[in-house]
């Protein structure tokens, strides 16, 4: 079916459409003291002069923004889009050396876990940090040329690689691969097991590590497969840094809040204790500007319950949620938060000023580059400093008890003859 559009007309009802959504489902019914009919009669100047649906976007994310709260946002619609050419990417730094490409770092990945398949760190390859790529697909790679461009629309299809030792080639072989079509989950993981180390090696072993990307599946996922596993520990790190939000985080502040209910003493074997997944010794939280939504909320919920410190810088502030809304007749859309957060106090919260850390500390970009993580290295000092001065709960077995009570004597009734009467 063909029919005439009139774009000006569109763009006209999709207008008013988005002051209805926010009129419907906004959260506060006076928008944060926005003059509805003032802000739309305002704007409403514009529309003539639209030139494109990407200017009706611009307009609408203008106006919507006086009502100055996070998770407000719109998009989409009827925009002409290029088709993107993808490209491939072997999970691998690369530095020139002797005219060649030479793999700086490769990123290994998790072998089991389908979703973190490293390229270069399938089974069987046996490629090494140091080794040369010399040819992609049969075509020579020196320094001159563009290792993106020789594996461009290669992502998820068997690649030829030509790999050796040295920059010769002389002991060169040739081994399959399928790139993959963004590393960032590569780049993350390996991120995340660095700073694992980190605190592992200035702590002594004493603190786990614990990164959220999230407080969604991903972040749950994470907290259960980081935070038990390390329950022997004596303290822990938890990283908010860059967390994108997702639900409330209650559950793994429970779990962090638990306290020791006692010990056990086995017949066989060491004392144990209930509960018996938990870090009972200091926490300290790391939180920065990119940790939003959920990411807010859970060192909210840290810091309210007391658990522990928060290190770093102020949380982004947006601490409110959103739902699903009809869309826009071309298949555009806006949000309008239809819930926001006020404490026990009755005060609003979080939303507009974030979550400020105990102990403030820039990511300087210098200390960065030089192999520095300064957030990350001040809350384990503080995480140590705290666990000298209220260490994690240890056993003290008491005696055995001895639940015999003393016996009670009774006269004795052996060697005695009841009397016997004859004769009658």
């Amino acid at each position: 079916m063909e029919v005439n559009v009139d774009p000006i007309a569109e763009w006209k009802q999709m207008y008013h459409e988005v002051w209805r959504i926010e009129r419907s489902f906004f959260y506060d019914p006076n928008l944060h003291g926005v003059n509805v009919a003032d802000s739309e009669k305002e704007y409403e100047k514009y529309l003539d002069s639209l030139g494109s649906r990407a200017d009706l976007n611009y307009i609408i994310h203008d106006m919507i923004s006086d009502m100055t709260v996070g998770h407000l946002r719109g998009g989409g619609g009827n925009i002409p889009t290029a088709r993107a050419v993808p490209g491939g990417l072997l999970g691998a730094d690369y530095e020139i050396a002797n005219g060649r490409y030479r793999f700086k770092q490769i990123y290994t990945g998790e072998s089991w876990n389908p979703q973190m398949q490293a390229p270069l760190a399938a089974p069987g390859l046996n490629v090494n940090t140091g080794d040369y790529l010399l040819a992609v697909n049969g075509q020579d790679l020196t320094a001159k040329d563009d290792v993106a461009r020789l594996l461009e629309n290669t992502s998820g299809k068997r690649v030829l690689l030509r790999v050796a030792s040295d920059a010769s080639g002389a002991n060169a072989r040739e081994i399959t691969v399928i790139p993959i079509a963004s590393e960032a989950q590569l780049r993350n993981q390996a991120w995340i097991e660095r700073n694992r180390r980190k605190v592992d090696e200035l702590s002594g072993g004493k603190l786990a590590y614990i990164y959220m990307p999230d407080t969604g599946q991903g972040g749950l996922t994470a907290f259960t497969r980081y935070y038990f596993a390390q329950s022997d520990k004596q303290g822990a790190i938890i990283d908010d840094r860059f967390n994108s939000g997702g639900q409330a985080a209650d559950y793994v502040i429970e779990v962090m809040n638990r306290p020791l209910q006692g010990w056990w003493q086995p017949r066989y074997g060491a004392i144990y204790r209930t509960p018996a997944a938990a870090v009972f010794g200091p926490k300290v939280m790391i939180v920065n500007e990119f940790a939003g939504s959920g990411g807010d909320m859970m060192p909210w919920m840290f810091h309210h319950t007391k658990i522990g410190s928060l290190v770093g810088k102020r949380t982004w502030g947006g601490l409110v949620g959103v739902g699903a809304y009809p869309p826009l007749m071309d298949g555009g859309n806006v949000t309008a938060p239809s819930f926001g957060f006020f404490n026990p106090e009755g005060q609003w919260d979080v939303e507009n000023k974030g979550v400020a850390p105990d102990v403030e500390v820039e990511l300087d970009p210098k200390l960065v580059h030089d192999g520095h993580d300064p957030q990350l290295e001040r809350a384990v000092a503080l995480a140590m400093q705290q666990m000298k001065d209220h260490p994690a709960p240890e056993p003290h077995r008491p005696p055995f008890p001895n639940y015999n009570r003393p016996a009670i004597r009774r006269p004795s009734r052996i060697g005695r003859r009841s009397p016997i009467t004859i004769g009658r």
